[in-house]
């Protein structure tokens, strides 16, 4: 009896820890990279709660050549939501209860997976919880998408040492992705896509090059226009000088965030080539780095004629966001 009594105990523990393991698991989320799954009621998103969906999480991304949405949104009904269908990556639910409540949880069906929840009693508290809550559930979802795009071309990285030999510091980059151009404290890279390129310069500037926040968006631009004509021409056209600046027409949209645990400067538009008719949305990550006493720029740009970009910028925002800094010693600022 004694020993039935251990191997009942064992199978127990065994029969315990295996149903453990059951609920643990979660299938592999599905989706497109930005596609948001939207499940509410057809009367509701035919309604004025629909149209804040919508402009909420549809609103145009900032800093493109033309209004491309946040996220592409499929719309579904409740009894929809089923089977796979509940493992899409990115969902918003939508609803009326008795309860007013707008949050989100992770791996909810599957994993990784937000599930953003807003529930009202009427429509207009139903619209008053989803513009109370947009910016972080928005700021949930884009960070889910950053690391799901991080995690798909980490399967392939270029293995090339130039950032970490000129800089000190890193990047994930892509396979596809090549060193176009090297020179004393700048770095081009690209890839070629199906009517353009993609594009990553770095380069550092002094700690103190924005010393004045009345003059920081025009230091910005000046920055930017120097490192173009003198690094990066465009088109050799006979009696004009080409090269990469910023539009004149639209001033650069400016935010204070983090890159690789450091104060950031964001910056967001649209670039042009000076004296030739091309343009293209640009990104410029601005990153205090104290510890060698400057700042690490680093830009992706993309150039796409009658292609949508939001995609393009995407990647090249999630590869910018690997950035580490590494020991070796770098090049002095400019």
């Amino acid at each position: 009896m004694k020993y039935l009594g251990t191997l009942l105990a064992l199978l127990f523990l065994f029969t315990a820890c295996e149903e453990k393991e059951k609920k643990k698991y979660k299938p592999e989320s599905l989706g497109s990279i930005n596609n948001l799954s939207v499940v509410m009621e057809n009367q509701l998103w035919e309604s004025a709660v629909g149209d804040s969906v919508r402009a909420i999480f549809a609103a145009p991304a900032v800093g493109l050549t033309w209004e491309e949405p946040l996220f592409n949104i499929e719309h579904m009904p409740q009894r929809v939501f089923t089977g796979t269908t509940r493992h899409r990556r990115s969902v918003l639910f939508v609803s009326i209860d008795s309860v007013s409540v707008a949050h989100f949880k992770k791996d909810v069906y599957a994993r990784p997976q937000i599930v953003a929840v807003v529930k009202a009693p009427s429509k207009d508290q139903l619209i008053e919880n989803l513009k109370k809550e947009a910016e972080p559930m928005i700021a949930a979802f884009k960070q889910q998408e950053i690391e799901e795009t991080q995690s798909r071309f980490r399967r392939s990285l270029n293995k090339g040492t130039v950032l970490s030999d000129k800089f000190g510091l890193s990047l994930d980059l892509p396979l596809i992705y090549k060193v176009g151009k090297e020179e004393e404290n700048f770095v081009w890279i690209d890839r070629e896509i199906q009517k353009g390129t993609m594009n990553i310069l770095a380069y550092t500037m002094p700690a103190d090059y924005f010393d004045n926040d009345t003059t920081l968006v025009k230091d910005i631009v000046k920055m930017r226009d120097s490192i173009g004509k003198k690094f990066v021409p465009g088109p050799d056209i006979p009696g004009k000088t080409t090269y990469l600046s910023t539009e004149k027409a639209f001033a650069p949209h400016v935010y204070s965030t983090q890159v690789a645990g450091m104060d950031a400067l964001e910056v967001r538009g649209i670039w042009e080539i000076q004296n030739y008719p091309m343009a293209g949305p640009f990104l410029t990550y601005i990153i205090d780095d104290p510890a060698n006493n400057r700042k690490v720029v680093l830009e992706g740009f993309t150039f796409a004629p009658s292609t949508n970009k939001r995609d393009y910028m995407f990647e090249l925002e999630a590869i910018l966001k690997t950035l580490e800094f590494k020991e070796a010693k770098p090049e002095t600022a400019m």
